[in-house]
């Protein structure tokens, strides 16, 4: 099975320097460091064994082997086929077909992406469990990275903090947003909290987490708009919560007061861009993706 690991050289400004201060420069954590020493990790410079103290010299080669990943046993590797956008050796960026889950659940142990994901590394010889970046409601449909390593993980949950991780979606919404309750853009700045009476249904409530939705109008037809929409927060359900509350529920979102308009038979909601620095390479990364052929409908119908 294939292992993760890394490989850095030592510049001038690194001669003298202690191998944990230049592994922490790059964002190596402490925990990762335990992990590589108790569980089958290695660090190797030029060749050669070392331990964190080893002191470094220009031009030393430096190589981190990380431990060997253990899936969950909960999880179960599935064949079932995967839309890839991208992959390298430490991400791999797939677009997720509405109806389908990112993870399992006590009620829907099958089917997700999860076991897809697993199943795909187990054909490909990948030693890694799954680790999801930006992870989609079962009936949204889109973009979604993954990261193939922990540390690859780590790294992006770092960008995530910073609010390097970006994505835009785009929705089709009941209402045609024109005139005084709607206008070509706009922006929703409203806390969501999880309803009293459900453990699944979110609401705006004055005691919720702080939730920012950016929106812009693309189209609008009869009874219907198309938004492209970005976040400046992440909160469950916080693109269908805030739309519904300002009179626009997302066609097909039963749950937030939307109906099978069009024949929408789930949440018109759509991952369509996904932008990221990527944390090893060092390079800014784009990727984009059409819309779902019952969104297109739609639009081509009305």
């Amino acid at each position: 099975m294939e292992r993760f690991f890394l490989v850095f050289k030592a510049g001038a400004r690194d001669e003298g320097k202690m191998l944990r201060e230049f592994l922490k420069e790059r964002q190596i954590s402490k925990a990762a460091l335990i992990d590589i020493k108790f569980n089958g990790g290695a660090l190797q410079v030029n060749g050669s064994a070392v331990t964190v103290r080893y002191l470094l010299h220009k031009g030393d080669t430096v190589e981190v082997f990380f431990p060997k990943e253990e899936p969950s046993e909960d999880l179960v590797a599935e064949e079932i086929p995967l839309d890839i956008v991208f992959e390298d050796e430490y991400v791999l960026v797939v677009n997720k077909p509405a109806g389908m889950a990112s993870i399992p659940s006590r009620e829907h142990r099958h089917g997700t992406l999860a076991n897809a994901v697993l199943g795909y590394y187990h054909l490909k010889g990948i030693c890694a469990t799954i680790h999801i970046v930006t992870r989609l409601d079962r009936d949204t449909s889109g973009l979604m990275l993954i990261a193939k390593h922990r540390h690859a993980h780590h790294l992006f949950s770092l960008q995530q903090k910073e609010f390097g991780v970006k994505r835009r979606y785009e929705a089709l919404v009941h209402g045609e947003m024109t005139g005084e309750a709607g206008s070509a853009c706009g922006k929703v700045d409203a806390p969501i909290g999880r309803k009293d009476s459900s453990i699944i249904e979110r609401e705006v409530r004055i005691d919720g987490q702080r939730a920012v939705t950016q929106y812009e109008v693309l189209r609008v037809g009869a009874g219907w708009s198309q938004l492209s929409l970005k976040l400046e927060t992440g909160r469950t359900h916080q693109i269908r919560v805030h739309m519904a509350h300002i009179g626009y529920p997302l066609l097909g979102d039963t749950l937030y007061g939307g109906s099978l308009f069009g024949g929408m038979s789930r949440q018109a909601l759509h991952s369509c861009e996904l932008r990221f620095f990527h944390p090893v390479e060092e390079r800014d990364m784009t990727f984009r993706c059409e819309l779902p052929e019952d969104m297109k409908r739609v639009l081509e119908e009305s």
